[in-house]
């Protein structure tokens, strides 16, 4: 039977999950019934997909624990999957809205996958108002990340409505060959991990005077209000706390013309302004609760880089903290100084050579690695308030099985001291926001899709404040409904809800 062994990183997904604390991604993906289906269109799907008992890899993985020489678990090849256990049917009452769709699949992302078997599960949602209906997906992170993940699903999926029709479900698509991982991986301890850490350093000791300087660099603005944000100064606030099990989500979009115009007018870029709509949605929010800190807060934000010696054999990938500008009461200056934070921490990481990237990420991100491998996580500051993703999609439609996907919602995972997350993916014009968070932390997550629209609408009026100034264009219909089921893109400022 062949078998993959996990590496320490994949492993500490396993060791640090929890109940409250469930260490899965998703994916909510929205589609157009195809036009004239026939009333048994969804009751044929799910048929079909039942009976399509033919799996490529990851799909067909589940976990074994060998305690033996070397206890690290392995994938291997499960041949008797119940397809019944991992393709569920769930149906809204017609018509469904957001909201509704929204409560569901807060529901879903609540619960941990059973790591007895391939951890992964697909939801078929029936009821949605327009003739709609949505796939969401979840799997464990040990099994693939979610920008991967989502790659995968896409790759199920044609740009031509025809060929759609003959596409098998997505756990039947290919999936190039992994690197298979080393079998003398330890354990993913605190002990082990300090020794590889060590380890590493011997072997790149010429770099250790660069990382001085760079960390000498970055320490240099503390205090000053200059320069790039430094780890573990951000504020305490309702997002960084203990988690408990049950999740919320909700989701906005808008067209993705609105926030390129906006980024030319700003002369930032198109990140800079996802992350000015973040701040602006969060800052009330906060202030709404009387729990907005005097200092602003603060995200992690994956990024590509190249390091400035890169030739261009490839990307280099690390994780810059910038503000968010929550303390600053202007749009417009919010903005610059996200885009003057953003710009200093990756002027940062590019100045480094390439040869020190690894030991200066590892560096970085430890003492986050070692909040999850000691359970310390919501009682100790955080090294940064929230994670914040913008993952590309693909630019053109999309069609399964001739239903055309209308909207791409990534769900991400919540942990101790991160009570929420929010992950954006664009997708044939449109830029998708998933906000999922923890239901007891955040009360009435929900408003922050109604203030997303908020916030983009002060953007654009505060960069263009000669133009007169009518009602902006929209975010599509139905996206980021408040909890009482108001459009959330109708209002430039809406009134204070009541709780949901």
């Amino acid at each position: 039977m062949n078998s993959v062994r996990l590496n320490p990183l994949d492993s500490a997904w396993l060791f640090t999950e929890s109940r409250a604390t469930p260490n899965h991604v998703g994916g909510l993906l929205q589609f157009k019934l195809p036009e004239g289906a026939p009333k048994d269109y969804m009751r044929k799907m799910m048929a079909d997909f039942r009976s399509h008992r033919e799996f490529t890899a990851p799909w067909n993985r589940r976990l074994k624990y060998a305690f033996n020489k070397n206890p690290v678990p392995v994938w291997i090849e499960d041949d008797d999957i119940d397809l019944e256990y991992h393709v569920r049917h769930a149906a809204l009452p017609w018509p469904g809205g957001e909201r509704e769709l929204g409560e569901l699949v807060g529901r879903l992302q609540s619960t941990p996958l059973d790591l007895s078997r391939p951890p992964w599960e697909c939801n078929i949602i029936e009821g949605l108002e327009g003739d709609r209906f949505a796939l969401f997906i979840k799997m464990h992170h040990s099994l693939i990340d979610g920008v991967s993940g989502m790659k995968l699903l896409q790759r199920a999926m044609s740009p031509d409505r025809e060929a759609s029709g003959k596409l098998p479900p997505f756990w039947a698509s290919g999936l190039p060959r992994p690197v298979r991982a080393r079998d003398d991986h330890p354990l993913p301890t605190v002990a082990n991990a300090a020794a590889m850490a060590v380890e590493a350093l011997r072997g790149q000791a010429r770099t250790v005077p660069q990382l001085v300087v760079a960390f000498g660099r970055m320490l240099k603005g503390l205090g000053t209000g200059e320069g790039m944000v430094v780890p573990f100064t951000s504020p305490q606030s309702m997002l960084n706390g203990r988690v408990r099990e049950k999740r919320r989500f909700a989701t906005q979009q808008f067209p993705m013309e609105r926030l390129r115009n906006l980024a030319r007018a700003a002369e930032c870029t198109l990140n800079d302004v996802v992350l000015a709509i973040c701040g602006g949605a969060l800052r009330r929010f906060l202030e709404e609760r009387g729990d907005l800190p005097a200092q602003s807060l603060t995200t992690g934000i994956p990024v590509s880089v190249r390091p400035i010696d890169d030739e261009g054999s490839g990307n280099a990938i690390t994780f810059v903290i910038a503000t968010l500008g929550t303390d600053i009461v202007d749009a417009r200056e919010r903005l610059a100084a996200i885009r003057e934070s953003v710009r200093h921490a990756k002027a940062h990481v590019q100045s480094l050579p390439r040869q020190a990237m690894l030991q200066y990420t590892v560096l970085l991100m430890a003492p986050t690695i070692l909040t999850l491998l000691t359970g310390i996580g919501g009682r100790t500051r955080p090294m940064f308030n929230i994670t914040i993703s913008n993952v590309p999609g693909p630019d053109q439609t999309l069609y399964f099985r001739g239903a055309e996907l209308v909207a791409i919602y990534p769900a991400s995972i919540v942990t101790h001291g991160q009570a929420l997350n929010i992950t954006c993916e664009s997708y044939a014009g449109a830029m998708n926001f998933g906000f999922t968070g923890c239901h007891a932390s955040l009360p009435s997550m929900q408003r922050l899709a109604v203030y997303a629209e908020g916030a983009l609408a002060e953007l654009e009026a505060a960069m263009a404040p000669k133009r007169a100034r009518g009602k902006p264009a929209t975010a599509k219909k139905g996206q980021g409904s408040e909890p009482g089921g108001k459009a959330a893109a109708t209002k430039r400022r809406p009134a204070r809800l009541g709780k949901d």
